[in-house]
């Protein structure tokens, strides 16, 4: 247990927040950039400044000469694993090209200037590498778009509809923290050893690329694919909560009511409407119907997962970039509390209870 400023989430009440605002709130009314700035500085930012901070992130998103030139072979040799593996490579290059040293050696400020820089850099890195793994040039970022747009247009070389851009601004946000999760306590862990911001950011992603962390919203759209059409949804289900199955997208570590991600994903998809909007509410309404039938006394609802699918496929993503995305908007969350575990000179070092036989033993003789 150990104190943070960054936000919280209220389980038994299904809400979140960022500092003091309301993390829904915050998706529905403010830009990305300006959600960036309350994280890394404490504050909500004014026009001006919010204006003047997203100006100076847009001009780190360029990558050093020397990380371009790597990034070919870097996507090829994660071409089986996708890009969020060869983003474990890319970010420590990123680190040693730029200089970035331990967080327990530099002040402050110039923490706060290196976690800017790989933040601005990761969109940058991540679509290079999705583009090179499908046999295309990387999209040079553009410094006159905002976050998200810019993240559309590197991806697909084309400007980005401003309705898609809003929804995967709104994701973003939604997702860029989430209390201690595995890959955020994953980077404080590794910044309390006093290692540089790279290094923090390898390991959370590390802990982001396993399926029961960040790999769930692809899995949660195959679910909608497994059960094919509305007459399948009652019997695809029972089949595999009486075998045990987990049912991706449904279900959370903390939330014990509806998560209140997942209902703005909703809502953000019910904008775009159509038949795969309409299959997924239904989807939704049958499982929770089912698991309250088969497993009486727990609330399992959807999770942030289930709708986070839908409206990046709405928006045009491939599949292979669902978690790709969740840590383009996640590498801010870490990085605020990378910041906030650096003031802290204390290395965690958490306690075990060993289980194992009893000690000391007499040795057995050698053989």
């Amino acid at each position: 247990m150990t104190d943070t400023r960054i936000g919280d989430v209220r389980g038994l009440e299904g809400f979140y927040h960022y500092r003091q605002y309301s993390a829904v709130d915050l998706a529905h009314h403010r830009r990305f950039e300006d959600v960036w700035h309350l994280l890394v500085h404490g504050e909500l930012p004014d026009a001006d400044r919010g204006a003047a901070f997203a100006a100076r992130t847009a001009e780190l998103r360029r990558l050093p000469d020397e990380v371009r030139a790597a990034l070919p072979g870097v996507a090829a040799a994660s071409a089986g694993s996708g890009p969020l593996a060869g983003l474990r490579t890319a970010l420590s290059l990123l680190g040693a090209a730029r200089g970035f040293r331990p967080v327990y050696d530099v002040d402050a400020e110039q923490r706060r200037r290196d976690t800017l820089v790989a933040c601005a850099a990761v969109p940058t890195l991540l679509t290079a590498l999705h583009r090179l793994g499908r046999g295309l040039e990387p999209v040079e970022p553009r410094a006159d778009l905002s976050y998200a747009a810019n993240y559309l247009y590197m991806l697909t070389g084309e400007d980005p509809d401003p309705e898609r851009v809003r929804a995967v601004e709104q994701y973003l946000i939604s997702t860029v923290d989430h209390g201690f999760n595995a890959s955020t306590f994953t980077a404080r862990v590794i910044a309390s050893t006093g290692a540089d911001v790279a290094a923090c950011l390898v390991g959370a992603v590390g802990a982001l690329s396993g399926p029961l962390h960040g790999g769930a919203p692809s899995r949660a759209l195959d679910t909608l694919d497994a059960i094919g059409t509305p007459d399948r949804v009652d019997a695809w289900i029972r089949e595999r909560v009486l075998a045990g199955e987990r049912i991706m997208g449904f279900g959370h570590a903390v939330y014990r009511t509806e998560d209140p991600r997942s209902r703005m994903l909703r809502e953000t998809a019910q904008r775009f409407g159509g038949p795969r909007v309409d299959f997924a509410v239904e989807v939704e309404r049958r499982v929770e119907a089912i698991l309250a039938e088969l497993k009486p006394g727990r609330e399992l609802h959807t999770n942030v997962e289930f709708y986070a699918g839908v409206v990046m496929e709405l928006c045009g993503l491939p599949r292979e970039m669902f978690t790709p995305t969740f840590a383009a908007a996640r590498v801010v969350g870490w990085s605020a509390n990378i910041l906030e575990q650096a003031e802290d000179s204390k290395i965690i070092r958490p306690a075990a209870r060993y289980v194992g036989p009893q000690a000391p033993a007499e040795l057995p003789a050698a053989a």
